[in-house]
């Protein structure tokens, strides 16, 4: 048997649309040459003309949110308590075997922008696919959001998953899901309109606070899914550890066990 790995993570980058413009990541590049003036003061005497090629380190200093590119939100993110009531797990808290587990995809690219994907629509998917949810399931969703990474649409782009999407999937043991849209719920601008009309606040981020029932995570902007199959895969997704944070960078990983 051969093992294959398939990257189903955006890089952190600038210049992109991948947040909203308050929030988007600031990478500092330092190269070889700007850098040897901060290795010299380690070994005073030292000039450039005794490191080899005249360099020393490349490093980068980076501003970010725990939010940036894809990550796994953890259920203190979406409240304080989880579970009916218990405290809220950070992402230091998050369990291990958690995030590493059997992927399944369901594709909803084809449902529109904006869309709330109900229990319903994920029952029909997981029949159409031919696959039975197991405890620990790691959930990923494909939307159209996906292919409009990096592009000015993105953060309106692809369906959302609702609260009883949600909960029909925590409910028999999914502690992971996942998207490759910007948020697990719809779009915002989607939202803020039917919140507009209704005056309805419990649609807004009701996907989130389904946490506040069965508690869960989920992965947001993942990549590539377009790639995958709907099940035979493993999904790795281990978090940065970050004490008491609400969220940890991840480089999500498809895995296959390959025949030779």
């Amino acid at each position: 048997m051969g093992r294959r790995f398939v990257d189903i993570s955006v890089p952190l980058e600038t210049g992109v649309a991948s947040d909203p413009p308050v929030s988007l990541p600031k990478i500092e590049y330092i190269d070889h040459k700007q850098s040897v003036a901060d290795l010299a003061a380690f070994f005073p005497g030292l000039k450039a003309e005794d490191l080899p090629d005249g360099e020393a380190w490349a490093i980068e200093k980076i501003e970010l949110i725990t939010h940036n590119g894809t990550h796994l939100d953890a259920p203190y993110h979406f409240a304080s308590t989880m579970s009916g009531g218990e405290r809220a797990l950070t992402i230091d808290e998050v369990p291990l075997e958690w995030c590493f587990a059997r992927g399944v995809k369901l594709d909803f690219r084809h449902l529109a922008d904006g869309y709330v994907a109900t229990a319903a629509d994920v029952e029909a998917e997981l029949a159409r696919i031919g696959h039975e949810l197991a405890p620990l399931d790691i959930v990923i969703v494909n939307t159209r959001a996906g292919l409009r990474y990096g592009h000015d649409d993105y953060l309106a782009a692809g369906c959302g998953m609702g609260r009883e999407a949600t909960l029909y999937l925590t409910s028999r043991g999914v502690r992971v899901t996942g998207t490759d849209a910007w948020s697990w719920d719809a779009p915002f601008s989607f939202t803020a309109r039917r919140y507009a009309e209704t005056g309805d606040a419990s649609i807004i981020w009701e996907g989130h606070k389904a946490g506040r029932e069965i508690g869960y995570c989920h992965i947001e902007k993942l990549h590539n899914l377009e790639s995958l199959p709907p099940s035979g895969f493993t999904v790795s997704c281990f978090p940065v550890k970050i004490r008491a944070a609400s969220a940890g960078w991840t480089r999500a990983v498809a895995i296959f066990e390959d025949a030779a």
